[in-house]
């Protein structure tokens, strides 16, 4: 008989366990779930915490915005212990965006329509005419903060993404700034001297460099102007350079300096 006792208490609990199944989410530990925001949620909802339990999934939320559990259980929570069919709507609509396929989607719709017809409750009683215009206005204010509520909570939930997405594109950038190499100007090579023309000599005296001073040897046709020219100067600085020497008369085989 005793037997018997426990056989039947494990088929009533296995019925229970398959009743259950089909009101709840998936109860596997998932990585959302382990989130430490969605764990202490839970255990405020265990502890009747239900305002604490709303910020610790509110905070699991901005963590992972696409977690379908914290959605669930913060319409839970607004649906059945913190009042707010609206925030309630916007939750369940939520979970089950980021989990079409779940088990419990038709209980979930169920519990939206429930919402919308709280919302509605007090225009249920139409007394008179003009009382009934006043209700249905009131109706369409209610919608519209219904509406305005959605839509609040959309926004929040859209800014902390982006916030999100914001922090990990810094972190990126200064990531790849970090690994960047330092680019450094190469040296400017030491300018070449100047080729000397046929007819140039170059000397060099005690303690100077070989482009120091230059010697050129006037050749015949050749003009001072031209000299320059060749030599990459101005005509005046080939002028300071030969103060005795008249350029605009300069001689074959007259020798000039070259600063």
């Amino acid at each position: 008989m005793s037997l018997w006792i426990r056989f039947s208490f494990f088929a009533v609990a296995l019925c229970v366990g398959a009743a259950l199944s089909g009101c709840m989410p998936d109860q596997s530990q998932s990585d959302e779930e382990k989130e430490p925001h969605f764990v202490l949620g839970q255990s405020r909802v265990n502890a009747m915490d239900y305002q604490g339990a709303v910020e610790a999934f509110e905070e699991s939320l901005e963590v992972n915005p696409h977690s379908a559990q914290a959605h669930y259980q913060l319409a839970m929570l607004y649906d059945t212990k913190v009042t707010d069919p609206a925030a309630a709507i916007y939750h369940y609509e939520q979970y089950l965006k980021f989990d079409p396929n779940a088990a419990n989607a038709a209980i979930v719709g169920q519990r939206i329509e429930a919402c919308k017809q709280q919302l509605a409750a007090d225009v249920l009683a139409l007394p008179s005419s003009s009382a009934t215009q006043q209700q249905l206005e009131r109706l369409i204010e209610q919608n519209r903060q219904l509406q305005d509520e959605v839509n609040k909570w959309q926004a929040y939930y859209a800014a902390q993404q982006a916030a999100q997405q914001a922090a990990l594109s810094n972190q990126q950038n200064n990531a790849l700034v970090q690994q960047t190499p330092v680019v450094t100007q190469p040296e400017q090579p030491e300018q070449q001297p100047v080729a000397q023309t046929p007819g140039t000599q170059s000397t060099t005296g005690p303690g100077t460099s070989s482009t120091a001073t230059r010697w050129h040897t006037v050749a015949a046709g050749e003009t001072s102007a031209g000299i320059a020219r060749r030599a990459g100067i101005r005509l005046s600085e080939l002028q300071a350079a030969n103060p005795g020497v008249n350029l605009s008369r300069i001689r074959v085989g007259e020798v000039l300096k070259i600063p």
